[in-house]
């Protein structure tokens, strides 16, 4: 009788297992506002902890940039506002949407330990 080997990559719950079953799901969620309801969709039934930290890394970024968007409305400061918390937006997303195509749960630079704690809930 061949002796079985517990291989933790092979495992239903292993760590990689679980970044593996989220990542399309965590993928998704930083592809606009729809993605970030599909995402939330797809995952209401699975509970991927992998792609639940995506999701509210993502929307953070997401809420964020409506907030900064409010503040342009204001002449002249809103508009410096805007463009640098645009910058900051898109290196938050950039380095979000990495990290989910590398099957890591990196926060996002700045503002990603308070989206995690804001949004531990989802």
């Amino acid at each position: 009788m061949q002796e079985q080997v517990n291989n933790p990559g092979n495992m239903p719950n292993s760590p990689s297992s679980v970044v593996e079953e989220g990542k399309t799901i965590a993928i998704i969620s930083y592809i606009t506002v729809i993605g970030l309801i599909i995402a939330l969709v797809l995952n209401a039934e699975k509970k991927n902890s992998f792609a639940k930290f995506h999701i509210r890394q993502s929307l953070g970024i997401m809420l964020t940039g409506l907030v900064v968007s409010f503040v342009s409305w204001v002449p002249i400061l809103g508009w410096i506002v805007w463009a640098i918390a645009a910058v900051l937006l898109l290196v938050l997303w950039i380095s979000g949407f990495l990290a989910a195509l590398s099957g890591k749960e990196k926060v996002v630079p700045v503002l990603g330990q308070r989206y995690a704690e804001w949004f531990k809930t989802i």
